[in-house]
């Protein structure tokens, strides 16, 4: 790997392109190594739990919504088409309007992979994209790897180095440039076509935070498959020799400038040298519960608690719980957001989902954490479960801070220690450093686990032949076939789509 420190330039400076972080970009892009059989393997699980978190939203109204505007957009001139989750694989639509649909029904419940650093992501969010245009232009499942590796490798590579939520910029500010650089991957694109859709896909793909901020509504699952659409049309415009603003990060009125640190700030990002494999995507970790990244650990410890301390449950037992935790989960999920619709038993599926004390309190007197039970209405504004709730608080804890982060794996960790004072007076302190799931968990995920996930998910909507077939096709991606390709996507059993009635708009 090897550093460039990008910072903004004066426009008379002429910045060269090859000192450009999006010509840089597009240079990893390019260049043709090798994908390892450890990363081909990992992105064969993220294939799979992709696949599984979004049988699992087929019939959530922001999918079914993001699903009828797609259907709405039949297959353009230029290719096969792509293919949408939930109709059968002959179906096709616009690769862009695949991309859309497909990324709301991956993002919707918030139960894919992720990765935290400088900044938010979840990677998975490349492969959407990717698929949709891996399928419409016919490429092969070796082509499709490639192109994956690429897309995790740029936004995990971005991810470690550039803070957007410190400037209030939305963390899919980073996945715009990283699809294109994957789709410039898959195709075999110059270097110059993908530095001109990297710059046009971040252009389009900078937005405000507020979508994770106070009453999260349904954008939040819309805002990674905008990314993803916006940088399938990038590519498609500088394919027709369009161009993008030049230079798109370090120019004076650019991302830094004026989205970012400033005219005076510096950003050193990593990228892998010419030659040196993608792997990325290893430093990534999916996600065994259905909520923010940061509670996966905490949920496990409140599980830990519920059985040894099954008095906990009980609100009549506790004065207070308090989580100390690092500063991004205190201010983001936790009581430091200053967010009052944290505490709000009516608040919406999405801002429970960014609520620790509330994630806490349920997963203590459950035991267990649920993708839909632990969401209802009447599950949150259960009397018992909102006293609890209400007695839950974090704290940021300067150690907990260093460890999120920490640049060495065995050290990087996302959990807290949390300290509970009963009525009668007795301390309860405990701690967890890392998820059940995590590599360096309990019980870190394989593919035995992924493809679990993928049956316990897939089973209410899909037929068990269809479970068997997809399966069986994901895990030989890099050997398939285009015509293969074409039948990655997931068919619903009959009557699923029938029972809910899309929405009316202008399409």
């Amino acid at each position: 790997m090897s550093t460039t420190t990008v910072r903004t330039h004066p426009s008379g400076d002429n910045l060269e392109r090859s000192e450009q972080l999006a010509w840089k970009i597009a240079q990893v892009a390019v260049d043709d190594v090798a994908v390892s059989d450890e990363v081909t393997e990992m992105v064969i699980n993220r294939v799979i739990d992709n696949a599984a978190v979004a049988a699992a939203s087929l019939t959530r109204s922001p999918v079914v919504s993001a699903r009828s505007q797609a259907l709405a957009h039949p297959v353009s001139v230029g290719g096969q088409g792509s293919t949408v989750f939930g109709p059968a694989a002959s179906r096709r639509v616009s690769p862009e309007w695949a991309a859309w649909a497909n990324g709301v029904a991956v993002r919707e419940l918030d139960y894919h992979d992720t990765f935290l650093a400088a900044e938010y992501s979840h990677p998975g969010d490349n492969i959407p994209p990717i698929v949709a245009v891996a399928q419409h232009v016919g490429a092969t499942g070796h082509d499709l790897v490639r192109g994956i590796a690429t897309g995790y490798e740029i936004q995990i590579d971005l991810v470690r180095s550039i803070s957007l939520h410190a400037h209030k910029i939305d963390h899919v500010a980073h996945l715009g440039p990283s699809a294109a650089a994957g789709i410039g991957t898959l195709l075999g694109l110059p270097a110059e076509t993908i530095f001109q859709a990297v710059g046009q896909a971040l252009h389009t793909t900078t937005a405000t935070r507020q979508s994770r901020k106070g009453e999260i509504s349904t954008w939040k699952a819309h805002a990674p498959a905008f990314a993803g659409k916006m940088a399938i049309e990038a590519v498609d415009r500088a394919m027709r020799g369009q161009t993008s603003p030049v230079p798109i990060y370090e120019g004076e009125d650019g991302v830094i400038a004026w989205l970012l640190g400033g005219p005076e700030a510096s950003y050193e990002v990593w990228l892998p040298d010419a030659g040196e494999q993608k792997r990325s995507i290893l430093d990534s970790y999916t996600k065994e519960h259905s909520a923010e990244y940061q509670a996966q650990a905490l949920i496990d410890l409140a599980r830990r608690l519920h059985g040894s301390h099954p008095e906990l449950a009980d609100p009549a037992n506790v004065e207070r719980i308090v989580i100390h935790t690092s500063h991004h989960t205190h201010n983001v999920i936790g009581s430091g957001a200053g967010d009052p619709q944290k505490y709000d038993p009516q608040a919406t599926r999405e801002t429970l989902d960014h609520s620790v004390p509330y994630i806490f309190a349920v997963a203590l007197q459950d035991g267990a954490w649920h993708h839909v039970d632990s969401y209802t209405p009447a599950r949150a504004s259960r009397p018992d479960t909102v006293a609890l709730w209400h007695k839950i608080t974090t704290a940021e804890d300067p150690e907990w801070t260093r460890h999120y982060h920490s640049t060495d794996p065995a050290e990087k960790a996302f959990g807290g220690r949390v300290e509970i004072e009963l009525t009668d007076g007795t301390r309860i302190v405990d701690e967890i450093a890392v998820a059940d799931a995590h590599p360096l968990g309990a019980r870190p995920f394989g593919r035995a686990d992924y493809i679990a996930k993928f049956r316990m998910l897939a089973a209410p909507v899909l037929d068990e032949s269809e479970i068997e077939r997809f399966l069986a096709l994901a895990e030989r991606l890099p050997e398939l076939t285009a015509d293969e390709v074409g039948q990655l996507t997931i068919q619903a059993a009959p009557g699923v789509l029938a029972s809910i009635e899309p929405p009316h708009g202008l399409f």
